[in-house]
């Protein structure tokens, strides 16, 4: 099959922060027990556009060494079809020539303590497609899948775009593990983006008390309530932290789950909390955030827990797009060509006309 490929491709090449370019690449070539795809789709993520403007976490600062790399293929929420593969990779991940799957973004060691012990997305190398010249991304119309890599098979069924949404739906699932949701909370999401869409889905399989949706745009409210908010707020219009006090009887929120990246979403999380509630910060920040720390200690005794990608939520993600119980006509809003990979990224900066940006190699 793979002689009948051309010997160039189109790719998007990372440069260096807000230098990203268009250009042909070889078609690669997959070593023993790799795979070989068909790049079908990739969503742009709030992380590659931190990535592309620059952010420190990604590109360091006077406190930390820069993690990403230049010369890199972006894109990490990826699905194709497999195109070549061999008996050795057939055996591995159980997969066969013209299946569609996708990837977990994490390409683990599995030789560090992290992985030894079972958290293979806390990896300590942390190679990921996309960011590593190890592991070039979705950007391109062939990628190869290396042999560390984590294999998911999804239904040839449903547009490209939904089945990589996988990604962004793991990554909500396990924030939502994290927050230990139980069936008398009242469970708030900051944000009605992709992130915050997957984490009222997955409370709503929780059956809490309540979901109450926080976003400044009426649209993706309406969206959230039909992936399972039970009431939403819009921030713009009212005071989210008064009328959750005044639904619960001044208390507040049980369970706070952070979505938006905005530096503003972390100290409204925690006046909206009660005491002894739980907060779970899921978002890439392009900035430091400042917060009162005395309210985690001394006034709430909050718990408040990080979440990092998806790890073993991928199946439960994969049957929720499946079974077609999400609106994700209305959140994949956008699927563009390779070649108009600035206008997603602006998109997805603007925020206001877009949910989910896909690019169509």
């Amino acid at each position: 099959m793979n002689n009948t490929l051309p010997e160039t491709m189109k790719a998007v090449i990372n440069h260096g922060p807000r230098d990203y370019r268009l250009e042909q690449l070889p078609v690669p070539t997959r070593g023993p027990g790799e795979l070989l795809l068909k790049v079908e789709a990739v969503g742009i993520c709030a992380s590659d556009l931190k990535n592309w403007a620059g952010a420190a976490k990604f590109w360091g600062d006077e406190n930390r060494p820069a993690w990403a790399e230049t010369e890199v293929v972006p894109g990490h929420e990826i699905t194709g079809r497999i195109i070549g593969l061999d008996d050795e990779a057939r055996a591995h991940w159980g997969v066969e020539l013209d299946d569609r799957v996708v990837l977990e973004q994490i390409v683990p060691c599995w030789d560090c303590l992290y992985c030894d012990h079972g958290d293979y997305h806390m990896c300590q190398p942390h190679n990921m497609y996309g960011f590593k010249r190890a592991n070039p991304g979705g950007m391109e119309e062939y990628m190869v899948v290396s042999t560390n890599s984590l294999v998911h098979r999804i239904s040839k069924d449903i547009p490209p775009a939904h089945a990589a949404f996988a990604e962004p739906l793991s990554c909500a699932l396990h924030a939502v593990e994290r927050a230990n949701i139980r069936f008398n909370d009242t469970v708030v999401v900051a944000g009605a983006g992709p992130i915050g869409l997957g984490m009222i889905a997955g409370a709503a399989a929780k059956s809490p008390a309540r979901i109450i949706a926080l976003d400044m745009d009426p649209r993706k409210l309406e969206i959230a309530e039909k992936t399972g908010a039970t009431m939403t707020i819009n921030i713009a219009e009212q005071d989210a932290v008064q009328v959750i006090k005044d639904l619960t009887g001044g208390y507040g929120a049980d369970v706070y789950l952070e979505g938006t990246g905005h530096p503003s979403a972390v100290p409204q999380g925690l006046n909206l909390l009660r005491k002894l509630g739980r907060y779970v910060e899921y978002s890439v920040f392009k900035e430091n955030v400042s917060v009162d720390w005395s309210i985690i200690s001394d006034d709430k005794e909050l718990d408040v827990l990080g979440a990092h990608l998806g790890p073993n939520c991928w199946p439960a993600a994969i049957k929720l797009i499946e079974t077609g119980k999400l609106p994700l006509d209305e959140i994949c809003t956008h699927q563009l060509p390779l070649e108009d990979f600035q206008k997603g990224l602006d998109m997805v900066a603007s925020g206001k006309e877009s949910i989910k940006v896909s690019l169509i190699p």
